[in-house]
Order: C-alpha cells, then sequence, then structure tokens
C-alpha cells in the first residue's frame, strides 16, 4: 500500500466553504465520483480542512498511479462534470506548478 498526502486552498469566502463541503458529506457526494475513486486504486481517503486550506490523505493500492487516474477521469463525463463544480470552490497554491490542482506533499517526519 501506498500513502499520498496532498494539499489544496479553498476560495477564501464562508459560503464556499459550507458548500464544498457540503458537497463532501458521504450522502452528497456523487456515486460515480466514489466509483471512479475506488476503481482507480484508492482504498482509503480523508480530507481535512484548516480555514480555506485542504489537507487529503489517500491510501493506494501498489499500482495506483497519478497519470493513470488523470487519463481515467479525463474519459469520465461525469468526473468532468464534478471536478468542474469543485473547481468553482478551489484554488491552487501559489506555489503549484502550472495545472497542478492538488499538489503532493513530501513526507518530513514520521514516529516510529
Amino acid at each position: 500500500m501506498k500513502r499520498y498526502c496532498l494539499t489544496l486552498d479553498l476560495v477564501d469566502d464562508p459560503a464556499f466553504i459550507t458548500e464544498y463541503e457540503y458537497w463532501h458529506k458521504s450522502e452528497n457526494t456523487w456515486p460515480e465520483i466514489k466509483k471512479s475513486i475506488t476503481h482507480a486504486g484508492i482504498i482509503h481517503m480523508e480530507i481535512y480542512r484548516f480555514d480555506n486550506r485542504l489537507f487529503m490523505i489517500m491510501d493506494t493500492d501498489d499500482a495506483f498511479d497519478f497519470e493513470r487516474k488523470a487519463a481515467m477521469d479525463a474519459a469520465n463525463p461525469k468526473v468532468q462534470e464534478w471536478e468542474a463544480l469543485m473547481w468553482k470552490f478551489q484554488q491552487p497554491l501559489s506555489s503549484a506548478r502550472p495545472g497542478e490542482k492538488w499538489a503532493r506533499m513530501d513526507k518530513i517526519f514520521q514516529l516510529s
């Protein structure tokens, strides 16, 4: 199993943040989105928020690949519809690479 941690900012608007959280409640997230996540090899995913900063933890199977996931998403009209909706609330970090939405974080410490 692999673990990835990613970060992203939301537009700093309380109404947008409330609506973003609405869409991420289990009962409001589209089933096609959940299916696309698990079919890509993501076993477990959590998103946390502090102010307008998001932090995502993804546990994946060993075959998971970001490029393969991006290609699957690009070919899925429902995922594209979801991404367009979510982009209304999201903004890339100022240090993100061009076209990068969620930025991968580097692990710098582990207590073993």
